[in-house]
């Protein structure tokens, strides 16, 4: 049973008459998951946060609520001791003190008989933990610019907002473009004009801040600041989608003011009739409005064709160059007049508005709006792979709607140029030895164990596939997503250290579970010790004799296999127009990702399946393989190209989130996605029916999907604890890959991962899938509610107790029920993305087998999605408490020195803020610093992540075709 408790009071004042000490406060949160049934073990996980005076060293105490509960011999982070019932562990040397604000996180291992209740009550250094109050933020909103507004270099941007707060005054207003404050207004009306800008796009916001020190930031508006190239006609954006039935519309000014009174006008120049101008085919402009946008509305008419036009209309007027905008019908006819339709194309406009800044100058999906994100990236307008494989998703669905495929083949393009290696990215391949693909490495649960030696005494596997990609493709270099992108070059590593390049390639993660995205230390994928220190990050993640400058990527298959799958509707829908061959290659190299994807099925070192410790046998050919879609693979080698090595490994975990059997099921079955290779086709058959196995394996007796399994427990193939089952050797893992916070208590996962199943079921009636959805559908439909009003709840956190029924080994056939594993749904949500997602789970599974009750829910889901629209997509407020951790201690060994690109230090007393010192300028810092200080309130969001924008957009283009 996984167990949660935060623990908040007050502090405490010193008596006068004593010396002035430190004034301790502090919050404690203690997160337990145990096993076994009647007695068992536990793993408990905890967060110390300083809320008081700045600590140089900590004793935390508490008793555990029964004399049956032990603390075993096995703890991390802390000096732990057991007397009683009392527990204390006090501090390591490199994280005793603590500043105001940050926090330790420290865990153990545990027994307990007959119950496990959590701990009720925490003191540090004796004193009882406690922590502040709150006030309320003030509100703003910028009223200049409009979002999208254009300006002509060198320009004069008027800024303006409306402040107010509620509960006191407003002290000032800060201006901000992107993280770079502009000026400051201290009165009402608050204003300030930007002058002399340069040619640019920009992303203005403004920050109020009150009389307590409570700050809100704005939403964010993007103009651009065109060269001045003398009068001009302005029009954004100049590509849009139209509903049949329904319009659209594109803004119109002018670049300059005009000497005398210009009328523009437009008119369609060629393509369908059936779109026309409905509204604003003339347009007037003065001295007085010439830099206020005009909207031209275009009409698409309902017709009884089933198949979509475009048509382009050009913006003119005398002495002007004409300016184009291409508009596509988004046809209806499937089954007439379709709101659903309707709101794909409306959402899809938005994302696509400049104005709105879902992309970056290059075109790269940025993983969100907004900057200040810490979740898996540690900033906003880093990318991922996974925002790219939503990216071709959206494009793909445009293809449906419009018939238009051209974007679709852009969005693959701009993937294969900026996220997808190049060979020079990737440039000593040749050297590569199947033979011995790696070298040994431990992985720890504790951060503090790393730097890991290199041993090269474990032996390892024979990659058995890295001769026939080379013979099927004629090349040694690896076609795959590297899984982060810093899109703007915020940290400043650029390519190969160069230091301006952009996008960059980098990554965070990479010192055990038990690292949190808080607790990580940016990289460069290239590393040539330009940054960092004497060798370059190498050695704070490897323990070896010497170091090389070398290149690495890591690949997330869940993206990948994603990409697969969009390929797949892709091909479909393409076919039914008629237009399949214009996707052909595009189809051709998604069949070529899923084949290199097939490195995730293998062990990280290529070791047998049921692995207990180092000195297991090695793998000798595909009895390596799992044939499931574990967390990562990744490849690297030396930069010097005369240097003689690279490297290639999979990885030993697999979690239940990343499995994707409807792409292993394309890239089995479907000719057009048959990979070239000898055998590749056959692994995904084998891993199409591994796959509905292993969820089969983890579904709970409720219906919900647990975590995974692993072949190397703790990172270092030690041997599990005894009562774990095992599939096909794998042990059972509760919370596989990441513990903090543990892996599978999101309830996104079960919606990820189970649309995939659905869609299988919807493809091909596959029998296996339907009878998990039948269960999982019947346990998720029971923890949704709909309101009244059309609001809605879907589960959040999940938490686990007991485990699959028992070993499962057999190559056919799926594993018996699992009476004794169980979930319980702790809260509710609202988020838009995840909400999308269960809603196509749920409307494909209801297509196939008529399921009413599914189907009126994805539909119920997708009304109350779109009951959260604001002007630039869905969003709902998220509270952050967990941003009490950007202050977080970062784990460096003592001695270690070291600098980021922008000359933050790197030692032993950094935190995560700390090397992240761009943070402080970002115009959301103020209202996160104030939580951090506890003189406000924990930091309210409305986010705008790209993969929940889309998952919304294709829920809703799919609903309006599954159900016409």
């Amino acid at each position: 049973m996984a167990t949660a408790l935060v623990l908040v009071a007050g502090a405490t004042t010193a008596l006068s008459a004593a010396p002035a000490q430190a004034a301790v406060s502090c919050d404690v949160t203690y997160a337990a998951n145990q096993w076994g049934s009647g007695s068992g073990g536990f793993t408990a996980s905890i967060t110390l946060k300083n809320t008081g005076d700045p600590l140089t060293s900590w004793s935390l105490a508490f008793d555990f609520p029964t004399t049956t509960q032990k603390y075993t011999p096995t703890g991390w982070g802390a000096n732990w001791s057991q007397s009683g019932t009392r527990v204390t562990a006090t501090n390591m040397p490199w994280n005793g003190s603590l500043a105001t604000g940050a926090s330790a996180n420290i865990g153990f291992n545990g027994t307990w008989t007959g119950s496990n209740p959590s701990p009720t009550a925490f003191s540090v250094n004796g004193v009882a933990c406690g922590g502040p109050g709150t006030g309320s933020a003030p509100t703003v909103a910028l009223t200049s610019p409009a979002a999208g507004q254009t300006f002509t270099a060198p320009a004069t941007v008027p800024i303006a907002a409306n402040a107010a707060d509620s509960d006191g005054t407003v002290a000032k207003v800060d201006f901000y473009q992107g993280s770079t404050l502009l000026g400051t207004d201290t009165s009402a009306p608050y204003a300030y004009n930007w002058a002399n800008v340069a040619a640019g796009s920009y992303s203005i916001t403004a920050r109020a801040t009150d009389n307590a020190g409570l700050a809100t930031t704005s939403s964010p508006v993007g103009i651009t600041v065109s060269p001045s190239t003398g009068p001009a006609l302005v029009v954004s954006p100049t590509t849009l989608s139209v509903p049949e039935a329904g319009t659209a519309s594109f803004g119109v000014r002018l670049s300059q003011a005009p000497s005398s009174n210009v009328t523009v006008s437009v008119a369609r120049a060629s393509g369908d009739a059936d779109l026309t101008v409905s509204g604003g085919a003339t347009r007037t402009f003065t001295s007085s409005n010439w830099n206020t946008a005009q909207n031209v509305t275009l009409a698409a008419a309902e017709d009884a064709d089933t198949t979509s036009g475009s048509a382009v209309f050009r913006v003119s007027a005398t002495g002007y160059t004409p300016v184009d905008v291409t508009a596509s019908e988004a046809d209806n006819d499937v089954g007439g007049d379709n709101e659903y339709v309707r709101r794909f194309v409306e959402l899809y406009n938005e994302i696509h508005d400049p104005a709105n800044g879902y992309f970056s100058p290059e075109g790269v999906p940025y993983h969100s709006i907004e900057t200040f994100m810490v979740e898996a990236p540690d900033h906003g307008h880093e990318t991922t792979s996974e925002a790219y494989s939503y990216y071709l998703w959206l494009e793909a669905t445009y293809g449906q709607v419009t018939g238009d495929w051209t974007k679709f083949n852009n969005a693959w393009a701009s993937m294969e140029r900026y996220i997808i290696p190049a060979a020079a990215d990737q440039p000593t391949n040749s050297f590569y030895n199947a033979a011995k693909p790696a070298t040994y490495a431990a992985e720890y649960n504790t951060i503090s164990s790393y730097p890991t030696q290199i041993d090269s005494g474990v032996s390892v596997g024979t990659d058995p596939i890295a001769s026939e990609l080379q013979s099927a493709y004629g090349t040694r270099d690896v076609y795959g997503m590297h899984w982060l992108l810093d899109v703007d070059n915020t940290y400043g590593f650029g390519r190969c250290g160069d230091g301006t390049t952009r996008p960059a390639y980098i990554n965070t993660y990479q010192r055990g579970p038990e690292e949190s995205v808080f607790e990580t230390i940016p990289q460069p994928s290239c590393d040539t010790f330009r940054h960092g220190g004497a060798n370059g990050y190498l050695d704070l993640f490897i323990k070896d004799s010497s170091y090389a400058r070398q290149w690495k990527y890591t690949n997330a298959p869940d993206a990948d296999a994603r990409a697969v799958q969009v390929a797949y509707w892709a091909q479909t829908w393409a076919k039914a127009q008629g237009k399949e061959s214009q996707i052909s290659a595009t189809v051709a190299k998604a069949a070529k990702m899923g084949d290199y994807l097939r490195y995730a099925m293998y062990d990280k070192y290529f070791k047998k399946p049921g692995c207990t410790s180092p000195s297991c046998a090695p793998g000798t050919g595909k009895d390596a393989s799992n044939y499931l879609l574990s967390w990562y693979y990744a490849w690297g080698g030396a930069t010097d190209s005369s240097a003689g090595w690279s490297w290639r490994i999979g990885s030993s975990h697999n979690h239940s989130g990343y499995q994707n059997p409807f792409a292993a099921w394309a890239l089995a079955n479907v000719a057009e996605l048959k990979p070239r290779s000898a055998t590749g086709a056959a692994d995904w058959s084998t891993s199409l029916t591994r796959q509905l196995q292993f969820y089969t394996w983890l579904q709970s007796a409720e219906g919900a999907i647990a975590g995974g399994a692993t072949n190397s427990w703790e990172g270092h193939y030690a041997t599990p604890p005894a009562g774990l089952p095992k599939f096909h050797g794998m042990t059972y893992d509760w919370q596989p890959v990441y513990h903090d916070p543990p892996s599978n208590q999101w309830f996104g996962f079960q919606a990820w991962t189970m649309e995939r199943v659905a869609e299988l079921y919807y493809a091909t009636g596959n029998a296996d899938a339907k009878a998990l959805l039948d269960k999982w559908v019947t346990w998720a439909l029971d923890n949704t509610t709909i309101g009244s009003d059309g609001s809605y709840q879907i589960p959040s956190t999940l938490r686990w107790t007991g485990q699959p029924a028992g070993d499962f080994n057999a190559t056919t056939g799926m594993p018996p029920a699992n009476p004794g594993l169980h979930v319980t749904v702790a809260d509710h949500t609202q988020d838009v993305g995840v909400a999308g997602s269960y809603a196509k789970a749920l409307m494909y599974y209801a297509a196939r087998a008529g399921h009413a009750e599914a189907r009126d829910t994805a539909k119920a889901l997708l009304d109350g999605v779109w009951r959260n629209r604001d002007a630039k997509g869905v969003s709902v407020p998220e509270t952050k408490t967990d941003y009490n951790r950007v202050d977080d201690p970062v784990y460096v060994p003592s001695g270690w020195s070291g600098r980021m690109p922008n000359g933050d230090t790197i030692n032993s007393a950094s935190t995560f803020i700390s090397i992240r010192s761009f943070y402080r300028n970002d115009p959301d810092w103020p209202k996160v610093d104030a939580f951090l200080k506890g003189t406000g309130p924990a930091p309210v969001f409305n986010y705008h992540r790209f993969w929940a924008q889309v998952d919304v957009a294709v829920a809703l283009a799919e609903y309006g075709r599954l159900f016409p």
